[in-house]
């Protein structure tokens, strides 16, 4: 009895389809060999270079898998036509050296991030500028890796006719659902760009001190949709990288980590300013957070009762400062309740006796 649909799998037996698979398996055994050297050599010549150091080093997985299969799409595309199953065969192995070369491209450019981010440590006294790269190094990492992932799916979608004519069909309509699709999409693309604008103009960075809405913290993550500030007090606040680009917002490390801040206090009229500066003085010359750059008294306001005097100290970052005001405060309200305590806010008034009009009026 003969089966026509047996012939494919005869075709295994003969002897062009055995030295095709015997030619992929030392294309295999070559790859991997020169992955396995290649690797080596590339290693010790780049450990001078931090940066290619880490790609070579974040390279070395998806390469593994990359170098067999390019062996394998040369032995495939020089197979004979009548080769069992060999369009699927090509098809296949395509589809995985794509995906293997996205994988390369993630990985290489995760590997530039963290060599450019390891060049620059943040635990120095004077981050300004390691800040500004580890920002710039983060978003447009994300907007890499982003890119890398949709070419390559894009690339691998085109390798099915049935795929094009879907896409092309999507493309060429209009209507109510490409409005509906655009819609839909406009918080991806907004925060995306959002986050290409902070990259490049950095009106945030890591680690830089902010204001948002009345809350004072620090930026702890940027991420591609969204900027994570650590409050004061732990809580972590959750603001869209759009929000940025559409809203005012103070930044107290914009340029410098320095930054003065006020202390007011209000005392009688009576009060000697004198004594007041030389003590606001001696306790910030003692106070390791005052960075000798600013400590000045000054009577900013005149009221019916009283006097406001405001104090203008000056720390190297602001979490010293809030320390060294409340420092300075307690110091000198503790200074006028022990040296001056008839000096502190007084009540007047005017007592008269009904029963002698004739009488001054009696000040308190």
């Amino acid at each position: 009895m003969n089966f026509p649909e047996l012939a494919p799998l005869t075709a295994w037996a003969n002897d062009s389809s055995l030295h095709v698979l015997f030619v992929a398996a030392i294309a295999i055994v070559l790859a991997l060999l020169v992955h396995a050297v290649g690797g080596a050599v590339l290693l010790r010549l780049t450990q001078s270079a931090p940066v290619a150091a880490n790609v070579a080093r974040e390279c070395k997985a998806p390469a593994r898998l990359l170098l067999p299969l390019i062996a394998l799409q040369a032995v495939w595309q020089g197979a004979p036509d009548d080769f069992p199953l060999i369009d699927g065969v090509r098809h296949v192995n395509g589809l995985l050296l794509l995906a293997a070369l996205t994988w390369l491209g993630l990985r290489a450019v995760r590997g530039v991030a963290r060599g450019l981010i390891g060049l620059h440590p943040l635990d120095v006294a004077d981050n300004l500028s390691a800040r500004r790269v580890h920002t710039q190094t983060r978003m447009l990492a994300r907007i890499a890796s982003f890119t890398v992932l949709l070419s390559g799916l894009a690339l691998m979608l085109m390798t099915f006719p049935g795929a094009r004519q879907f896409g092309a069909s999507l493309l060429a309509s209009a209507g109510l659902a490409g409005l509906v699709a655009g819609i839909a999409a406009r918080p991806i693309f907004s925060n995306l760009i959002a986050g290409l604008q902070i990259a490049l103009a950095q009106p945030i960075r890591l680690d830089d001190v902010l204001v948002v809405q009345g809350e004072w913290g620090r930026v702890e993550e940027i991420t591609g949709t969204y900027v994570v500030l650590r409050i004061w007090d732990e809580r972590r606040l959750i603001i869209p990288l759009q929000w940025f680009i559409e809203n005012p917002f103070q930044n107290w490390t914009r340029t410098s980590a320095s930054i003065i801040g006020t202390v007011f206090l209000w005392v009688d009229y009576g009060m000697p300013l004198e004594p007041l500066r030389g003590e606001a003085q001696r306790v910030c010359e003692a106070a390791p957070e005052w960075d000798r750059r600013l400590c000045k008294l000054q009577v900013v306001e005149a009221g019916e009762r009283s006097i406001q005097l405001r104090l203008l100290v000056s720390s190297a970052a602001s979490g010293l400062n809030w320390d060294l005001r409340c420092k300075v405060r307690e110091a000198l309200v503790d200074f006028m309740q022990r040296e001056y305590p008839r000096h502190l806010p007084l009540m007047r008034a005017e007592l008269a006796d009904p029963d002698h009009k004739g009488n001054q009026p009696q000040a308190q």
